[in-house]
């Protein structure tokens, strides 16, 4: 039998650490993980899910979750997250999809290009998926059944495991909300830079617990600085959510050889001369006095605006050395190709890198001199570890950190330090501290001023010269019970706005909207103009977007069409004009640029302004037939991936069965295009190879009129919910829309192109079902209780939301969804 460290060095070139071993191999794994940066946390969970999951015995290979969910604060992590994980895999040989690698200098593959998607459709195999803004790897969601690893942003993940997903069409967020609250691991990298959306996991393991799921969840929080105490929120159970104390390096791992010279790293420490400027100049004066030729120098300031001052001053004398400047705010082909630069080996006069945060956690990068800001205790901890990271200039003793400090905090320790103030020393006293506030964001100058009393005497930064790491982590927003049950709904208000989950994932100053950039008309963008593709995305602050002074647009779901947002809020996927700029390919996003050129054009829209693209027409099928295919497709799925209970077995195979009778509707039918291939007049059909033409009542929906049948002839509600909600558009509630066409009859009930008394003909399900003619009643949509149809239909819904529990109920919704998706793309013709 093939062993552990076998498996781990096959993908990886070297032995495990006995922390990576203890991690993957325990009965049950230790679920923190507080390990030095660069000491190979990456490897541990991955590698150690991959061989719980396919090599160990197999009670723990069946309790091991099938998705990995890999959660990182910054999307400049994720690639280089995936890339390690396909590298692994594609050595293990495990890799589904197409790698191409090349190899550089040093003989060391490196990968240039991965698609989840290409190569032969081996189910065994397991595929890397991107969850970022406009990213073309979102249909990861058609394949629950198979083992994945998604690699994500935490506003990506987050937002969906709230069902609100940013940058996704909204009526596919319940599946990604199944998907990832069950069945999966969780990892969190880098918490220190989570903020509130590290209590948001906390609550979500703690929710799945309390709410129940369908198969396992279960969590892994990770980090350099990792505090037990930072995951004690209201609901989150340390002895049942993460038993046992963290998984830490030990005397062994410190004794290893590949470990040994990092824990000795020698990293003296100065306080820089001068303290933080707003033109950049004295930094890059510093920066060209340190600079080494044939080394690496990195600068690290705590907002974009100080990283392009000083990139821009250092351009203006144009040294030798190669200069680079790496954020947050840039497109993402300019972002991956500034860090792939950084990366790369220093040329004969070096590389000097300019910084945010965004090096700081993940980016295996070491340099010889670090400038950075003054930034709270855990992430200067990870700032210090991109100096000298490997232990490459211990013999040298030359590498240098050099800390700069926030403009006038050495003078307000001065009048601090005075045993009387005058009035004089008291306003300015008071006007230092107003103006630090303002400028140590997005730090509270407290978490600053508790860092720079940690390095007041210190030397050198070290990992054996650091403290022990003692600070603690406060939430402004925790999700609660209520929350999270409201979030299960996805119907907007009467104003058509949603739930702003945003403070639930990053902090108040750290929200972000996603712009990219296009050639228009005068009178802007018309319905047929595509959404973006994830190359074209930018994200930017939701404060730096001001829809009355810049023009912007959002794609209106119902309408079907670009629209001015009159509010902008967190997570949606913004149009702006090229010719209003505002974006430097060199700089980034500076809100100053006339002009933008726009990347081309992707081949299809986005996801965010589609309905459902899995459901689209292909072939003309019947009614019945294509009945008979989700039914089948259904049928695959639970002998996979079995519910848990008979009643739910039998409700499923009950919705795939009846899921399209609305489809019977003759607004439905006078749809379908003229020139059907063959059959009579009467053929009632499900999809047609043609498109579709606009309903006679806008906002038709066949799944309402389907669940309502289902109701009237005495199916669970359990089966007619599942019906309603396979398109994601009909699911607690049931109203009308501002645009629906209204009956003569100011009395009759009328929701989503429904109206009472609307009859279906006899038709033919498939399977030897056989529909009766019915004429569907509307009292469902009434609250309280009708004394013919018995309960409303939110009075139903909502108890049996908390029956199953909300976790369970998404994801039998998800299993009828995908199971429909599949079938619909199946493109074999109906023949004669």
């Amino acid at each position: 039998m093939v062993s552990y460290s076998e498996i781990f060095r096959a993908a990886t070139g070297h032995d495990p650490y006995p922390y990576q071993e203890e991690f993957a191999t325990r009965d049950e794994p230790r679920w923190l993980v507080s390990v030095p940066t660069g000491c190979g946390k990456t490897a541990a969970v991955i590698l150690g899910w991959l061989w719980r999951r396919r090599f160990e015995k197999p009670e723990i290979r069946q309790a091991t979750p099938r998705r990995l969910v890999y959660c990182l604060p910054m999307r400049v992590l994720v690639e280089q997250t995936r890339d390690c994980a396909v590298a692994w895999l594609h050595r293990l040989g495990r890799l589904g999809g197409k790698a191409v690698f090349e190899k550089d200098g040093n003989a060391t593959e490196r990968l240039v290009d991965y698609d989840p998607w290409a190569g032969p459709d081996d189910p065994d195999k397991i595929r890397v998926h991107l969850l970022l803004g406009g990213d073309v790897d979102r249909d990861w969601d058609r394949f629950p059944e198979r083992d994945a690893i998604l690699v994500g942003t935490q506003d990506m993940l987050l937002s969906r495991a709230l069902n609100r997903g940013y940058a996704m069409s909204r009526f596919r967020w319940p599946v990604h909300f199944a998907l990832l609250n069950n069945d999966c691991l969780w990892v969190m990298d880098e918490v220190q830079l989570m903020g509130s959306g590290l209590a948001t996991t906390t609550q979500l393991q703690a929710f799945r617990r309390k709410l129940r799921t369908v198969a396992g969840v279960r969590s892994v929080w990770m980090s350099a600085t990792m505090r037990p105490e930072w995951l004690a929120t209201v609901d989150f159970e340390q002895g049942s959510d993460a038993p046992e104390g963290p998984i830490e390096i030990g005397e062994k791992d410190k004794g290893h050889k590949a470990l040994k010279p990092r824990f000795e790293a020698v990293k003296p420490l100065e306080k820089a001369a001068f303290e933080a400027t707003t033109d950049g100049k004295a930094e890059a004066q510093s920066v060209l006095e340190r600079h080494a030729p044939g080394t690496r120098t990195l600068v690290v300031v705590n907002t974009v605006k100080r990283a392009q001052a000083i990139y821009e001053a250092l351009r203006k004398v144009k040294p030798a050395a190669e200069l680079i400047l790496v954020h947050s705010r840039f497109r993402p082909p300019d972002r991956e190709a500034a860090l792939k630069r950084l990366l790369a080996k220093p040329s004969e006069h070096g590389t000097i890198g300019i910084s945010t945060q965004v090096v700081e956690a993940g980016v295996d990068v070491s340099a010889k001199t670090l400038i950075t800001d003054l930034a709270p205790w855990a992430s200067l901890v990870q700032r210090f570890g991109r100096c000298n990271r490997e232990g490459e200039f211990n013999q040298s003793k030359d590498a240098t950190v050099v800390c700069i400090a926030p403009q006038g905090l050495q003078e307000l320790e001065k009048l601090e330090g005075k045993d009387k103030l005058t009035p004089k020393d008291e306003r300015r006293k008071e006007d230092l501290s107003k103006n630090l506030a303002k400028e140590s964001l997005p730090y509270r100058l407290e978490e600053l001023r508790a860092a720079n009393s940690k390095l007041a005497d210190r030397l050198d930064v070290g990992p054996a010269s650091l403290p022990p790491f003692e600070e603690p982590m406060n939430f402004t927003h925790v999700v609660r019970r209520k929350d999270i049950v409201e979030l299960f709904d996805t119907t907007p208000d009467l104003a058509g706005a949603d739930i702003d989950v945003s403070r639930f994932i990053r902090e108040a100053d750290e929200h972000d909207v996603r712009v990219f950039w296009r050639d228009l008309p005068k009178e802007g963008p018309g319905p047929g103009e595509k959404g973006p593709g994830r190359e074209e995305l930018c994200a930017i602050p939701v404060g730096e977007i001001d829809p009355k002074r810049r023009k912007v647009w959002r794609w209106d779901h119902l309408e079907k069409r670009w629209e001015r947002p009159r509010t902008i809020y967190p997570g949606p996927v913004l149009m702006l004009r090229a010719d209003e700029g505002g974006y430097n390919s060199k700089l980034g996003w500076t809100g100053k640029e006339k002009r933008t050129d726009p990347i081309s054009l992707t081949a299809e829209p986005a996801e965010a302004d589609g309905d459902d693209p899995h459901t689209k027409n292909r072939a003309w099928k019947t009614l019945a037939e294509h009945t008979d295919e989700v039914v089948e497709e259904l049928g695959w799925l639970l002998s996979v991936i079995p519910p848990g209970d008979p009643g739910w077995d039998v409700a499923l195979r009950l919705a795939a069965r009846w899921h399209d009778a609305g489809k019977a509707h003759g607004v439905f039918q006078a749809a379908v295009p003229g020139g059907a291939p063959s059959g009579p007049v009467e053929v009632l059909w499900g999809k047609c190879a043609k498109g579709m033409k606009r309903y006679e009542r806008p906002g038709f929906r066949h799944e309402l009129v389907s669940a309502l049948a289902m109701l009237q002839h005495g199916l669970p509600d359990l089966a007619a919910y599942l019906a309603a909600a396979h398109h994601g558009k009909v699911r607690l509630s049931i109203r009308s829309l501002p645009h629906e066409r209204r009956p003569e009859d100011p009395e009759q009930r009328f929701a989503r192109g429904v109206w009472e008394g609307d009859a279906l003909p006899r038709t033919d399900l498939g399977g030897g079902i056989v529909m009766p003619e019915t004429a569907l009643k509307l009292a469902y949509m009434e609250l309280g209780q009708d004394d013919e149809t018995g309960p409303s239909w939110l009075a139903r819904m909502l108890a049996l939301r908390d029956r199953l529990g909300l976790f369970r109920l998404a994801f039998l919704e998800a299993l009828l969804r995908v199971a429909d998706w599949r079938a619909s793309e199946n493109d074999k013709e109906v023949q004669g």
